[in-house]
């Protein structure tokens, strides 16, 4: 398998080329797109769609249309969760916020054009291939960001703000609108090598429980970070009435929590019995990060 820095070089060089691939777009549309795309960021997402393909022996250069596609899911996600309707955020990456630097109709379109984008060519490439594998992987990534997954949790988040947390709400919360775009790329990174159904467990047991940890340390982060180190504001989610986990267990819990959950994901990674060790350290990166 290859470093972090190897699969992340491999996504940067994909990204652009590959929008291009789709043909003329719109001026404004494509400088709003590219803007929240290029903005830069760890990868983690299309990063960890390429380690899991190839920790069971697929083609990375089959698995990187995926990966873009779903890169661009995820910053159509960050636009559109900054708009003044949802969390309202001026920045994102240490810059004005789509809407800030283009104007809340261009944002939203800009979103709009990523989603699209993306699953045009997780199905173009599903179409070239020999087998079914690259739909499996395509209906992987779109189940979890859609209405039953991030768009789920996404809605639950918004219409409960203000409400008193409770542990299972804040879960669904976090299993959806986080877990499920982090248990996405290994479902379809899985699918495109052919893992069989025990596999696939394992994969979707260790992506779930990621995302929970990566979460429950944004909810800290939101209380304790460095402003100018994560690159937005902080203190939003007590201000809004968010449902966060430091809300229902407190900082030291959520620690506790966190930790936790990451111990889990690396278990069930390696219950494979295949060399792991870029899943586990990942686990204790995300679950320790400060940004």
């Amino acid at each position: 398998m290859k470093t972090y820095a190897e699969y992340l070089a491999l996504v940067e060089a994909d990204l652009a080329p590959r929008l291009n691939s789709l043909g003329e777009i719109p001026r404004r549309l494509s400088e709003a797109m590219r803007y929240s795309l290029e903005a830069g960021g760890k990868r983690i997402r299309p990063v960890l769609l390429l380690a899991a393909c190839d920790l069971m022996g697929g083609s990375l250069d089959e698995a990187l249309p995926f990966a873009s596609a779903l890169e661009m899911i995820h910053t159509y996600s960050l636009i559109h969760d900054d708009l003044p309707a949802m969390d309202d955020d001026d920045l994102r990456r240490g810059r004005p916020s789509s809407h800030k630097a283009f104007g809340e109709a261009t944002a939203i379109l800009a979103g709009d054009g990523l989603l699209s984008a993306a699953m045009e060519l997780m199905l173009r490439a599903s179409a070239e291939m020999d087998s079914l594998r690259g739909v499996r992987a395509a209906h992987a990534i779109a189940r979890r960001c859609g209405v039953t997954g991030m768009v789920a949790g996404q809605t639950v988040d918004v219409t409960e703000e203000g409400t008193a947390p409770t542990a299972d709400k804040v879960r669904y919360i976090h299993l959806h609108k986080t877990a499920d775009l982090l248990t996405a790329p290994m479902e379809a990174g899985f699918h495109l090598a052919c893992a069989n159904p025990e596999e696939l467990a394992c994969a979707v047991t260790y992506g779930q429980q990621l995302g929970l940890a990566f979460q429950m340390v944004d909810d800290l982060l939101d209380v304790t970070g460095d402003e100018r180190e994560l690159g937005k504001k902080t203190g939003i989610d007590a201000a809004r009435g968010k449902l966060t986990w430091v809300a229902v267990r407190g900082l030291d819990g959520t620690r506790a929590d966190a930790a936790a959950a990451a111990e889990a994901a690396k278990a069930a990674i390696a219950a494979l019995n295949r060399d792991v060790s870029f899943f586990t350290a990942l686990a204790d990166q995300l679950s320790e990060r400060t940004n």
